[in-house]
Protein backbone atom coordinates (compact mmCIF):
# COMPACT_ATOMS: atom_id res chain seq x y z
CA UNK A 1 0.00 0.00 0.00
CA UNK A 2 2.01 3.24 -1.34
CA UNK A 3 0.86 6.56 0.18
CA UNK A 4 -1.97 7.20 -2.64
CA UNK A 5 -4.75 5.03 -4.00
CA UNK A 6 -4.43 3.18 -7.60
CA UNK A 7 -6.77 1.28 -9.50
CA UNK A 8 -6.43 -1.86 -7.23
CA UNK A 9 -7.08 -0.58 -4.37
CA UNK A 10 -10.83 0.92 -5.02
CA UNK A 11 -13.99 -0.78 -6.19
CA UNK A 12 -15.56 0.66 -9.49
CA UNK A 13 -17.97 -1.91 -10.06
CA UNK A 14 -21.19 -0.31 -11.63
CA UNK A 15 -20.03 3.15 -10.03
CA UNK A 16 -20.11 6.34 -11.25
CA UNK A 17 -16.16 7.50 -12.13
CA UNK A 18 -15.08 10.62 -12.80
CA UNK A 19 -11.33 10.43 -14.85
CA UNK A 20 -9.21 13.49 -15.25
CA UNK A 21 -6.37 12.66 -17.82
CA UNK A 22 -4.18 15.53 -19.66
CA UNK A 23 -4.83 14.36 -23.58
CA UNK A 24 -3.42 17.79 -24.84
CA UNK A 25 -2.22 17.22 -28.50
CA UNK A 26 -0.11 18.84 -30.68
CA UNK A 27 -1.82 20.46 -33.26
CA UNK A 28 -0.87 21.87 -36.78
CA UNK A 29 -1.54 25.76 -36.58
CA UNK A 30 -3.24 25.78 -40.43
CA UNK A 31 -5.36 23.46 -39.84
CA UNK A 32 -6.16 22.96 -36.32
CA UNK A 33 -5.83 19.51 -37.01
CA UNK A 34 -4.34 17.32 -34.26
CA UNK A 35 -1.10 15.74 -35.16
CA UNK A 36 0.04 13.46 -32.50
CA UNK A 37 -2.17 11.42 -30.38
CA UNK A 38 0.65 10.02 -27.82
CA UNK A 39 -0.87 11.12 -24.94
CA UNK A 40 -4.34 10.06 -26.16
CA UNK A 41 -2.82 6.76 -26.55
CA UNK A 42 -1.18 6.52 -22.67
CA UNK A 43 -4.13 6.59 -21.16
CA UNK A 44 -5.95 3.88 -23.01
CA UNK A 45 -5.07 1.17 -20.40
CA UNK A 46 -6.53 3.25 -17.26
CA UNK A 47 -9.47 4.13 -19.55
CA UNK A 48 -10.13 0.02 -20.47
CA UNK A 49 -9.55 -1.03 -17.07
CA UNK A 50 -12.41 0.87 -15.50
CA UNK A 51 -14.41 0.48 -18.58
CA UNK A 52 -13.79 -3.55 -17.97
CA UNK A 53 -15.20 -2.80 -14.42
CA UNK A 54 -18.34 -1.67 -15.60
CA UNK A 55 -17.40 1.66 -14.47
CA UNK A 56 -20.13 4.30 -15.24
CA UNK A 57 -17.07 6.61 -16.72
CA UNK A 58 -16.75 10.20 -17.29
CA UNK A 59 -13.46 12.06 -18.47
CA UNK A 60 -12.96 15.75 -18.02
CA UNK A 61 -9.57 17.35 -19.65
CA UNK A 62 -8.10 20.45 -21.34
CA UNK A 63 -6.71 21.63 -24.78
CA UNK A 64 -4.56 24.43 -24.73
CA UNK A 65 -5.79 27.78 -22.73
CA UNK A 66 -7.76 30.41 -23.47
CA UNK A 67 -6.03 33.09 -25.56
CA UNK A 68 -3.61 30.63 -27.56
CA UNK A 69 -4.12 29.58 -30.62
CA UNK A 70 -4.78 25.32 -30.05
CA UNK A 71 -7.39 26.22 -27.48
CA UNK A 72 -10.19 24.13 -29.35
CA UNK A 73 -12.69 21.56 -27.99
CA UNK A 74 -12.55 18.23 -27.93
CA UNK A 75 -14.06 16.72 -30.58
CA UNK A 76 -11.09 15.29 -32.52
CA UNK A 77 -10.45 14.03 -28.97
CA UNK A 78 -13.02 12.02 -28.95
CA UNK A 79 -12.51 10.71 -32.02
CA UNK A 80 -8.90 9.87 -31.37
CA UNK A 81 -9.85 7.93 -28.70
CA UNK A 82 -13.09 6.12 -29.26
CA UNK A 83 -10.49 4.85 -32.34
CA UNK A 84 -7.59 4.18 -29.92
CA UNK A 85 -10.11 2.15 -27.60
CA UNK A 86 -12.37 0.41 -30.37
CA UNK A 87 -15.76 1.43 -28.33
CA UNK A 88 -17.81 4.96 -28.95
CA UNK A 89 -16.52 7.52 -26.95
CA UNK A 90 -19.94 9.87 -26.26
CA UNK A 91 -18.64 13.57 -26.44
CA UNK A 92 -20.48 16.90 -25.12
CA UNK A 93 -18.97 20.31 -25.74
CA UNK A 94 -20.39 21.27 -22.40
CA UNK A 95 -18.85 20.87 -18.69
CA UNK A 96 -21.23 22.39 -15.91
CA UNK A 97 -24.18 23.31 -17.93
CA UNK A 98 -27.96 20.73 -18.51
CA UNK A 99 -26.44 18.81 -21.47
CA UNK A 100 -23.16 17.53 -20.03
CA UNK A 101 -25.54 16.58 -16.62
CA UNK A 102 -28.10 14.55 -18.99
CA UNK A 103 -25.39 13.02 -20.67
CA UNK A 104 -23.91 12.10 -17.37
CA UNK A 105 -27.21 10.70 -15.83
CA UNK A 106 -27.75 8.87 -18.76
CA UNK A 107 -24.22 6.59 -19.45
CA UNK A 108 -24.59 2.60 -18.42
CA UNK A 109 -22.56 0.58 -17.04
CA UNK A 110 -18.95 0.31 -19.06
CA UNK A 111 -20.04 3.48 -21.28
CA UNK A 112 -17.56 6.25 -21.15
CA UNK A 113 -18.51 9.96 -21.87
CA UNK A 114 -15.95 12.89 -22.41
CA UNK A 115 -17.33 16.34 -21.65
CA UNK A 116 -15.80 19.65 -23.48
CA UNK A 117 -12.88 21.39 -22.87
CA UNK A 118 -12.54 22.02 -18.64
CA UNK A 119 -10.35 25.03 -19.23
CA UNK A 120 -13.38 26.82 -21.04
CA UNK A 121 -14.52 27.48 -17.32
CA UNK A 122 -11.99 30.32 -16.16
CA UNK A 123 -12.28 29.22 -12.45
CA UNK A 124 -10.30 26.10 -13.54
CA UNK A 125 -7.31 27.79 -14.54
CA UNK A 126 -6.91 29.47 -11.10
CA UNK A 127 -3.83 28.20 -9.04
CA UNK A 128 -5.69 27.56 -5.52
CA UNK A 129 -5.12 25.75 -2.70
CA UNK A 130 -6.86 22.23 -2.68
CA UNK A 131 -9.27 23.25 0.20
CA UNK A 132 -10.63 26.18 -2.07
CA UNK A 133 -10.38 24.62 -5.04
CA UNK A 134 -12.99 22.07 -3.53
CA UNK A 135 -15.16 24.45 -2.61
CA UNK A 136 -14.93 25.92 -6.10
CA UNK A 137 -18.04 25.60 -9.06
CA UNK A 138 -16.60 22.96 -10.87
CA UNK A 139 -16.30 20.50 -8.04
CA UNK A 140 -19.62 21.98 -6.05
CA UNK A 141 -21.13 20.83 -9.43
CA UNK A 142 -19.90 17.59 -10.83
CA UNK A 143 -18.82 16.06 -7.43
CA UNK A 144 -22.51 15.47 -6.01
CA UNK A 145 -22.73 12.93 -9.72
CA UNK A 146 -19.82 10.87 -9.02
CA UNK A 147 -19.04 7.96 -6.29
CA UNK A 148 -15.28 8.23 -7.44
CA UNK A 149 -12.36 10.00 -8.50
CA UNK A 150 -9.51 9.10 -10.72
CA UNK A 151 -6.35 11.42 -12.22
CA UNK A 152 -4.22 10.16 -14.61
CA UNK A 153 -3.22 13.77 -15.88
CA UNK A 154 0.42 13.03 -15.16
CA UNK A 155 1.08 15.81 -17.82
CA UNK A 156 -0.98 18.62 -15.70
CA UNK A 157 0.35 16.99 -12.24
CA UNK A 158 2.72 19.95 -11.45
CA UNK A 159 -0.54 22.36 -11.64
CA UNK A 160 -2.93 23.02 -8.66
CA UNK A 161 -6.22 24.11 -10.56
CA UNK A 162 -9.61 23.03 -9.64
CA UNK A 163 -10.65 19.53 -11.63
CA UNK A 164 -7.03 18.41 -10.79
CA UNK A 165 -6.29 19.00 -7.13
CA UNK A 166 -10.13 19.86 -5.76
CA UNK A 167 -12.43 16.59 -6.13
CA UNK A 168 -9.63 14.74 -3.99
CA UNK A 169 -10.87 16.46 -0.94
CA UNK A 170 -14.53 15.21 -1.21
CA UNK A 171 -14.43 11.94 -3.01
CA UNK A 172 -12.18 8.62 -2.29
CA UNK A 173 -9.76 8.84 -5.17
CA UNK A 174 -6.56 7.08 -7.24
CA UNK A 175 -4.21 7.60 -9.26
CA UNK A 176 -4.70 6.13 -13.24
CA UNK A 177 -2.04 3.44 -14.32
CA UNK A 178 -0.70 6.29 -16.25
CA UNK A 179 0.35 8.27 -13.41
CA UNK A 180 1.50 5.25 -11.31
CA UNK A 181 3.83 4.43 -14.17
CA UNK A 182 4.90 8.29 -14.50
CA UNK A 183 6.05 8.54 -10.89
CA UNK A 184 7.90 4.77 -10.80
CA UNK A 185 9.76 5.24 -13.78
CA UNK A 186 11.60 8.73 -12.49
CA UNK A 187 11.85 7.71 -9.23
CA UNK A 188 13.85 4.81 -10.15
CA UNK A 189 15.41 6.64 -12.88
CA UNK A 190 16.44 10.05 -11.26
CA UNK A 191 16.71 9.38 -7.81
CA UNK A 192 20.10 7.80 -7.84
CA UNK A 193 21.15 8.00 -11.77
CA UNK A 194 23.88 6.27 -13.34
CA UNK A 195 26.78 8.70 -14.34
CA UNK A 196 27.83 10.53 -16.17
CA UNK A 197 24.44 12.03 -16.55
CA UNK A 198 23.45 14.47 -19.06
CA UNK A 199 20.87 17.26 -19.56
CA UNK A 200 19.19 18.12 -22.83
CA UNK A 201 16.99 20.72 -22.50
CA UNK A 202 15.57 22.92 -25.58
CA UNK A 203 11.89 24.31 -26.17
CA UNK A 204 10.71 27.74 -25.95
CA UNK A 205 10.20 28.15 -22.21
CA UNK A 206 13.75 30.16 -21.69
CA UNK A 207 12.66 31.56 -18.35
CA UNK A 208 12.08 28.03 -16.81
CA UNK A 209 15.47 26.94 -17.79
CA UNK A 210 18.16 28.45 -15.59
CA UNK A 211 16.08 27.44 -12.11
CA UNK A 212 16.17 23.94 -13.71
CA UNK A 213 19.78 23.77 -14.54
CA UNK A 214 20.67 25.46 -11.15
CA UNK A 215 18.56 22.80 -9.57
CA UNK A 216 19.57 19.30 -11.20
CA UNK A 217 23.22 20.84 -11.04
CA UNK A 218 23.34 21.69 -7.49
CA UNK A 219 22.14 18.66 -6.50
CA UNK A 220 24.23 16.75 -8.88
CA UNK A 221 21.09 15.27 -10.53
CA UNK A 222 23.17 16.04 -13.83
CA UNK A 223 26.56 16.24 -14.64
CA UNK A 224 26.31 18.23 -17.64
CA UNK A 225 23.61 20.18 -19.43
CA UNK A 226 23.27 20.97 -22.86
CA UNK A 227 20.97 24.33 -24.04
CA UNK A 228 19.39 24.40 -27.19
CA UNK A 229 16.62 25.46 -29.02
CA UNK A 230 14.52 28.64 -28.56
CA UNK A 231 16.61 28.67 -25.29
CA UNK A 232 20.11 27.80 -26.25
CA UNK A 233 19.82 30.82 -28.52
CA UNK A 234 18.50 33.05 -25.29
CA UNK A 235 21.11 31.53 -23.56
CA UNK A 236 23.68 32.93 -26.39
CA UNK A 237 22.16 36.30 -25.75
CA UNK A 238 22.64 36.19 -22.20
CA UNK A 239 26.27 35.58 -22.80
CA UNK A 240 26.47 38.58 -25.15
CA UNK A 241 26.45 36.77 -28.83
CA UNK A 242 24.12 39.16 -30.73
CA UNK A 243 21.30 36.34 -31.94
CA UNK A 244 19.44 39.21 -34.75
CA UNK A 245 16.17 40.40 -34.32
CA UNK A 246 15.31 37.35 -36.47
CA UNK A 247 15.87 35.09 -33.62
CA UNK A 248 14.36 37.44 -31.07
CA UNK A 249 11.20 37.52 -32.32
CA UNK A 250 9.69 33.34 -31.22
CA UNK A 251 11.30 34.24 -27.53
CA UNK A 252 9.05 37.08 -26.92
CA UNK A 253 8.11 38.32 -23.61
CA UNK A 254 10.72 35.17 -22.64
CA UNK A 255 13.59 38.41 -22.91
CA UNK A 256 13.42 39.93 -19.67
CA UNK A 257 16.07 41.46 -17.57
CA UNK A 258 15.46 38.74 -14.91
CA UNK A 259 15.33 36.06 -17.09
CA UNK A 260 18.62 37.19 -18.48
CA UNK A 261 19.95 37.51 -14.94
CA UNK A 262 19.24 34.29 -14.06
CA UNK A 263 21.15 32.71 -17.22
CA UNK A 264 24.32 34.29 -16.38
CA UNK A 265 24.60 34.01 -12.63
CA UNK A 266 24.08 30.18 -13.52
CA UNK A 267 26.34 30.57 -16.16
CA UNK A 268 29.04 32.02 -14.15
CA UNK A 269 28.13 29.55 -11.15
CA UNK A 270 28.79 26.18 -13.49
CA UNK A 271 30.90 27.11 -15.93
CA UNK A 272 31.86 24.34 -18.72
CA UNK A 273 29.29 21.98 -17.26
CA UNK A 274 26.73 23.81 -19.63
CA UNK A 275 27.29 23.72 -22.65
CA UNK A 276 25.81 25.99 -25.57
CA UNK A 277 25.36 25.44 -29.68
CA UNK A 278 28.38 27.15 -31.55
CA UNK A 279 26.60 27.03 -34.56
CA UNK A 280 23.21 27.27 -35.27
CA UNK A 281 21.08 26.23 -38.91
CA UNK A 282 19.14 28.80 -40.76
CA UNK A 283 17.21 28.84 -43.81
CA UNK A 284 18.65 30.13 -47.22
CA UNK A 285 17.13 30.11 -50.52
CA UNK A 286 15.05 26.83 -49.27
CA UNK A 287 18.29 25.01 -47.46
CA UNK A 288 19.64 24.46 -44.15
CA UNK A 289 22.87 26.29 -44.28
CA UNK A 290 24.57 26.28 -40.45
CA UNK A 291 26.23 29.26 -39.66
CA UNK A 292 28.79 30.10 -36.38
CA UNK A 293 27.55 31.98 -33.29
CA UNK A 294 29.38 35.27 -34.20
CA UNK A 295 27.48 35.72 -37.75
CA UNK A 296 23.84 35.05 -36.47
CA UNK A 297 23.27 38.70 -36.04
CA UNK A 298 22.57 38.80 -40.04
CA UNK A 299 21.98 35.42 -41.02
CA UNK A 300 18.54 35.22 -40.05
CA UNK A 301 15.94 33.10 -37.89
CA UNK A 302 18.04 30.44 -36.01
CA UNK A 303 15.60 27.35 -37.05
CA UNK A 304 18.06 24.49 -35.31
CA UNK A 305 21.58 23.22 -33.84
CA UNK A 306 24.36 23.62 -36.75
CA UNK A 307 26.53 20.57 -38.01
CA UNK A 308 29.28 21.41 -35.16
CA UNK A 309 27.26 21.57 -32.29
CA UNK A 310 25.44 18.33 -33.52
CA UNK A 311 28.84 16.59 -33.64
CA UNK A 312 29.89 18.36 -30.13
CA UNK A 313 26.71 17.17 -28.85
CA UNK A 314 27.18 14.22 -29.92
CA UNK A 315 30.48 13.29 -28.06
CA UNK A 316 28.95 14.51 -24.45
CA UNK A 317 26.46 11.93 -24.92
CA UNK A 318 28.12 8.68 -26.70
CA UNK A 319 29.85 8.59 -22.74
CA UNK A 320 26.62 9.53 -20.71
CA UNK A 321 25.08 6.64 -18.54
CA UNK A 322 21.59 8.86 -18.28
CA UNK A 323 20.65 11.31 -20.93
CA UNK A 324 17.13 13.10 -20.67
CA UNK A 325 15.88 15.52 -23.19
CA UNK A 326 13.18 17.67 -22.58
CA UNK A 327 12.60 20.05 -25.43
CA UNK A 328 13.22 19.63 -29.35
CA UNK A 329 16.57 21.52 -30.49
CA UNK A 330 14.90 23.13 -33.64
CA UNK A 331 12.06 23.55 -35.63
CA UNK A 332 11.68 19.70 -35.92
CA UNK A 333 8.00 20.09 -37.85
CA UNK A 334 9.86 22.03 -40.51
CA UNK A 335 11.97 19.72 -43.49
CA UNK A 336 15.45 20.30 -43.08
CA UNK A 337 15.50 21.53 -39.33
CA UNK A 338 14.98 18.68 -37.62
CA UNK A 339 18.45 17.28 -37.96
CA UNK A 340 19.53 18.64 -34.76
CA UNK A 341 16.34 17.12 -32.66
CA UNK A 342 17.24 13.88 -34.35
CA UNK A 343 20.83 13.34 -34.44
CA UNK A 344 20.17 14.28 -30.11
CA UNK A 345 17.78 11.48 -30.10
CA UNK A 346 20.06 9.40 -31.85
CA UNK A 347 22.91 10.15 -30.27
CA UNK A 348 21.08 9.04 -26.77
CA UNK A 349 19.79 5.66 -27.77
CA UNK A 350 23.44 4.73 -29.42
CA UNK A 351 25.15 5.68 -25.74
CA UNK A 352 23.32 2.72 -24.80
CA UNK A 353 22.59 4.28 -21.50
CA UNK A 354 19.41 5.38 -19.96
CA UNK A 355 17.96 7.39 -22.12
CA UNK A 356 14.90 9.53 -21.55
CA UNK A 357 12.38 11.69 -23.00
CA UNK A 358 9.75 14.39 -21.25
CA UNK A 359 6.94 16.42 -22.72
CA UNK A 360 4.60 16.36 -25.43
CA UNK A 361 6.63 17.87 -28.38
CA UNK A 362 9.38 15.99 -27.80
CA UNK A 363 7.81 12.49 -27.66
CA UNK A 364 5.95 13.85 -30.86
CA UNK A 365 9.56 14.40 -32.52
CA UNK A 366 10.70 11.13 -31.07
CA UNK A 367 7.73 9.22 -32.78
CA UNK A 368 7.96 10.82 -35.84
CA UNK A 369 11.86 9.80 -36.19
CA UNK A 370 10.51 6.13 -35.22
CA UNK A 371 12.81 6.22 -32.20
CA UNK A 372 10.94 6.27 -29.10
CA UNK A 373 10.35 2.74 -28.75
CA UNK A 374 14.15 2.57 -28.48
CA UNK A 375 14.35 5.11 -25.42
CA UNK A 376 14.65 3.60 -21.98
CA UNK A 377 11.45 5.62 -21.07
CA UNK A 378 9.41 8.58 -22.76
CA UNK A 379 7.29 10.76 -20.42
CA UNK A 380 3.84 12.50 -21.33
CA UNK A 381 4.94 14.93 -18.73
CA UNK A 382 6.92 17.85 -19.49
CA UNK A 383 6.24 20.24 -16.40
CA UNK A 384 4.78 18.06 -14.54
CA UNK A 385 8.20 16.03 -15.29
CA UNK A 386 10.60 19.52 -14.30
CA UNK A 387 8.98 20.12 -11.35
CA UNK A 388 9.46 16.20 -10.30
CA UNK A 389 13.32 16.57 -11.01
CA UNK A 390 13.34 20.01 -9.06
CA UNK A 391 12.52 18.04 -5.81
CA UNK A 392 8.94 20.28 -5.49
CA UNK A 393 6.07 18.61 -4.60
CA UNK A 394 3.42 17.49 -7.30
CA UNK A 395 0.12 19.05 -6.25
CA UNK A 396 -1.78 16.28 -7.43
CA UNK A 397 0.52 13.46 -5.88
CA UNK A 398 -0.44 15.73 -2.55
CA UNK A 399 -3.58 15.67 -3.34
CA UNK A 400 -4.23 11.74 -3.83
CA UNK A 401 -2.37 11.67 -0.64
CA UNK A 402 -5.02 13.49 1.13
CA UNK A 403 -7.82 11.80 -0.14
CA UNK A 404 -6.05 8.22 1.02
CA UNK A 405 -5.70 9.50 4.70
CA UNK A 406 -9.64 11.18 4.43
CA UNK A 407 -11.18 8.48 2.78
CA UNK A 408 -9.09 5.08 2.47
CA UNK A 409 -10.06 3.13 0.00
CA UNK A 410 -13.17 3.89 -0.17
CA UNK A 411 -15.43 1.16 1.46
Amino acid sequence: MGAYNTLGDLNFKGKKVLLRVDINCPMDKKTLKIINDVRIRAVVPTIRELLGKKAKLVVLAHQSRKGKWDFTDLSQHAVLLSKNLNTPVKYVDDVLGDEAKKAIEALQDGEILLLGNVRAIDSESKTLPMEEHAQGEIVKALAPLFDLYVCDAFGAAHRSQCSLVGFEDVLPSASGRLMAKEMYALETIFNNPRRPSVFILGGAKFGDVPHMIDRVLSTNTADTVIVVGLAGNAFLMARGVDIGEASKVPLQDELTEENFKKAQDVMAKYGQRIILPSDVAVEKDGKRVSVNIGDMATAGAALDIGDQSIEKFRKVLEVSKTSFMSGPAGMFEKEGFEVGTKAIMTAMVESKGLSVLGGGHTSAAAERFDLADAMSYVSTGGGALETFLLKDPLPVIVALEHSKSKFGNGQ
